[in-house]
């Protein structure tokens, strides 16, 4: 297994992992539909993640099978198309730094590859000053981030095209 930073060449292989993720490893959290719609109009890369070099990759045998990252910037979820302004830097000292985008390979899944990245992104945002982590959590994604040491601090849904509602968890940890 290779750990490293994203670079934008891997864009088309990380969009494809995030949609078969998205998809395979929703079955059983999500309807169908569910997890076709969140998977289609909110998964995706963050190409401001792979700008500001947070977000991180593990490799095997050449392919990409996990990635994941943290912001310090204060869009919570979405890639790219649910981007609509300017995404601007949060205060360390007064805000928390998001942990975002975590999708690994239904092969690989259950082999302590989100806890990997997730230690890289809380050593990271402590790094940079960082005392809060907060995220939204995907039903599937809960139960690492609850391993984690997150807390569930509201639950909610997310309101998507074709009148498909997803359920939600927003998530908080002190560091």
């Amino acid at each position: 297994m290779q750990f490293r930073t994203a670079t934008s060449s891997d864009i088309a292989e990380l969009n494809a992992l995030i949609e078969l993720s998205g998809r395979v490893l929703s079955v059983g959290f999500y309807s169908t539909e569910q997890a076709d719609a969140i998977t289609r109009h909110v998964f995706g890369v963050d190409t401001q993640l792979i700008d500001d070099q947070t977000y991180f990759v593990i490799e095997h045998e050449g392919r990409i099978v996990a990635c994941g990252g943290w912001s310090k910037r204060r869009t919570l979820f979405g890639g790219d198309q649910t981007k609509s302004g300017p995404d601007p830097l949060l205060d360390p000292a007064t805000e928390a730094a998001r942990i975002r985008a975590f999708f690994v390979h239904p092969s690989m899944a259950r082999r302590g590859l989100g806890s990997q990245l997730m230690a890289a992104c809380t050593l990271a945002a402590r790094e940079e000053g960082f005392r809060t982590l907060e995220l939204a959590a995907t039903l599937p994604g809960e139960p690492l981030y609850l391993a984690s040491g997150f807390a569930v601090i509201e639950r909610f849904n997310l309101d998507l095209p074709g009148g498909i509602r997803v359920p939600l968890s927003r998530m908080r940890m002190a560091l």
